[in-house]
């Protein structure tokens, strides 16, 4: 199979001197021994670093804990996926035959592991500055969002602001139902708000988790307006 690799490298803003690095970056063990799994264990310390030092001096009235949930927001496998998504990662990856015919290039799993493994290999070949910059490139438009602080804030909270700041009246948390034992039951709750195109749901291990889910799927409704 053969990958064009500089077409990868010209979407990062980086120019290996040592191509290997960057190749076994995006091998997936189903595809050889020298594959990515040392590399993503790499990465995922000098991406946790790089954005833990932006954010340390982005925010300097932030404590500790609000700097440690931000972090984890953006460093999450999730994250990584939409990153790689963007530079159309699973393009370039090296897969095995199962994983080829299984659809692994589309895999979260795979994809942001890899994302983290490119993270090390900058690093290998060029060193911390590179991967800084490189990483500090990718997560720009997410650093810049005015909305960012927002993950320190539950959903729940969230949408009472979002309401308040468009003068529409609080929602309502409605318990429909309770299922199962008294040990292991599930909580089944429906959000309500005025002039919301419908109703939105959420079911957990308790009311709290269920109301946030609830909330979280209205916001992103009103939102998408």
């Amino acid at each position: 199979m053969k990958v064009d690799l500089e077409r990868l490298c010209r979407r990062l803003n980086y120019q290996f001197k040592k191509i290997a690095y960057l190749k076994q970056a995006l091998t997936h063990c189903s595809a050889g021994s020298e594959n990515y799994e040392r590399f993503e264990f790499l990465g995922d310390s000098i991406l946790s670093f790089v954005i833990a030092n932006e954010l340390f001096h982005r925010f300097p009235m932030q404590s500790e804990g609000q700097l440690s949930r931000l972090r984890s927001f953006l460093v999450r496998g999730e994250m990584l996926v939409e990153l790689a998504k963007e530079i159309e990662l699973g393009d370039f990856l090296y897969l095995g035959q199962g994983e080829l015919k299984s659809g692994g290039f589309r895999r979260a799993s795979i994809l942001s592991d890899a994302m983290e493994a490119v993270f090390a290999a900058i690093f290998l070949d060029g060193g911390i500055g590179p991967a800084k910059e490189v990483i500090l490139s990718l997560y720009q438009s997410r650093l810049e969002d005015s909305n960012l602080n927002d993950c320190l804030k539950d959903s729940k909270t969230q949408l009472q602001e979002y309401l308040q700041a468009e003068k529409i009246a609080l929602p309502e948390y409605t318990l429909t139902k309770i299922e199962g034992d008294e040990h292991n039951q599930i909580f089944y709750i429906t959000c309500t708000v005025n002039g919301a195109k419908h109703k939105t749901f959420g079911q957990g291990s308790n009311r709290r988790k269920a109301e946030q889910l609830a909330a979280k799927a209205m916001l992103e409704q009103l939102r998408s307006r």
